[in-house]
């Protein structure tokens, strides 16, 4: 199944949610205060959060304006060109290798699995690629990666439980350099925002890779769960001021109807998804493509 089949199977709640009601709306109609009202309404109810349906809404009756639209049945291209650009405003720029991705996130939103996925997608791309277990605090973190490491073909740097993680971040970073890999992927333990001092260990964990890799591309990742809609857009935002969240993997898209909190997160963070969950296999991370999405969610 390629991409496309893939997301668009992966958004079908969403588009249940979103698409009925705007295809009530695009029917070929005269555009109203009515229509607009309805337009927004169906937006605020999508997770595209307030701020962002805000920014929609003033883009699409400019536009609207500017095209001299009167019929509703031409609203519904103008709209999809304006979420995707919202989407592309802040796009993930080429990857240059040496590259280095540190995951962060709550606890239970996907990350070991995302790490596993990540090995497995730049193993096929013919990459060598060394993952570091910097999750040393939770029992099983070690071994779930293990397991992913195998499966993807990819070399693997733990240390003991209860061990510190830049530590193993630091021995990940030597093997790199001492085998001229391509890839280092971090995985770290799910942390509370309101934890502090978790909050300093990523800090830490970032200044390793960065001194021990001067030359990499580095890159700071959260990994948010999709089923949490508009909670997603707050937890970015705490990640965010301790250590600048550079994009998104957004997990568990083809099990929630709230894939429009993808485009508040565009809106309201600057910050873009660059990957997405659409199934439990290991090649089911998907790179982010915000056509595909738009269609996905609205129908082609």
């Amino acid at each position: 199944m390629g991409f496309f089949s893939k997301l668009k199977e992966g958004l079908r709640k969403t588009k249940e949610a979103i698409a009925y009601r705007l295809n009530k709306l695009f029917t070929g109609g005269v555009l109203t205060d009515e229509f607009y009202d309805e337009l927004e309404e169906t937006l605020l109810t999508s997770d595209i959060g307030a701020e962002t349906t805000d920014t929609v809404m003033e883009r699409l009756k400019k536009e609207i304006d500017k095209q001299h639209v009167r019929d509703t049945a031409k609203v519904r291209q103008i709209l999809k060109d304006i979420l995707v650009e919202l989407l592309e405003e802040n796009a993930q720029p080429e990857y240059e290798y040496p590259l280095v991705i540190m995951l962060s996130g709550v606890n239970g939103v996907g990350k070991t699995t995302a790490i596993g996925k990540l090995a497995k997608k730049f193993k096929k791309a013919g990459k060598s690629v060394t993952v570091a277990a910097a999750d040393t605090f939770r029992a099983a973190a070690s071994d779930q990666l293990t397991v992913w490491a195998e499966r993807a073909g990819v070399r693997l740097i733990k240390h003991a439980e209860g061990a510190d993680p830049a530590a193993v971040v630091f021995d990940a970073a030597q093997s790199v350099k001492s085998k001229g890999g391509d890839v280092l992927l971090i995985d770290t333990a799910g942390r509370l925002h309101n934890k502090k001092n978790l909050m300093e260990e990523l800090k830490k964990i970032a200044r390793v890779a960065q001194r021990e890799l001067p030359d990499a591309a580095i890159y700071n990742y959260i990994v948010l769960d999709a089923t949490t809609g508009q909670n997603a857009v707050s937890q970015v935002e705490i990640f965010n001021e301790a250590i600048d969240i550079d994009g998104i993997i957004l997990t568990k898209l083809d099990g929630t109807a709230k894939g429009g909190v993808v485009l508040a997160i565009a809106g309201e963070l600057n910050v873009p998804v660059v990957y997405v969950g659409v199934g439990e296999g290991i090649d089911d991370l998907e790179d982010f493509d915000a056509k595909d999405f738009v269609n996905g969610i609205m129908g082609e």
